[in-house]
């Protein structure tokens, strides 16, 4: 809104560059803001024990897992707005943490990735 309110001390609007770049610049935040609202109202609270407590992965969870060329991995799994895979954060919503949920140390899962189909056998759950 002060963008906005200067741009049009500038003068003429319709002629006005700083004054069309304010109200594109404020229609994405109203966008961003409502996004932001719709997540808060359907967020839903999730307690981050990781079930760990029971041996079964959950949201939470570090898992160890292995492949079938036994390379040894692991990720935490995180709520989709907290993933971060480059610091082996994996979504509870992507492929492989789908594949994770509700299993446990021993369990291999399998899941369609977009090299083909993934195999992974747990080793750890934390």
């Amino acid at each position: 809104a002060e963008h906005i309110q200067e741009a049009k001390e500038l003068g003429d609007l319709s002629e006005n560059a700083e004054y069309s770049a304010a109200k594109d610049e404020q229609a994405f935040l109203e966008m961003k803001i409502a996004e932001l609202d719709s997540a808060i109202k359907n967020a839903v609270v999730i307690e981050e024990n990781g079930n760990s407590g029971n041996g079964i992965v959950g949201v939470g969870s570090t898992v160890k897992f292995k492949d079938e060329a036994d390379n040894k991995k692991e990720c935490t799994i995180v709520g989709c707005h907290e993933s971060d895979p480059l610091n082996n954060k994996i979504s509870n919503e992507s492929p492989i943490g789908r594949a994770f949920l509700g299993h446990k140390k021993g369990d291999t899962v399998e899941f369609q990735a977009p090299k083909g189909l993934v195999r992974y056998k747990i080793l750890d759950i934390k």
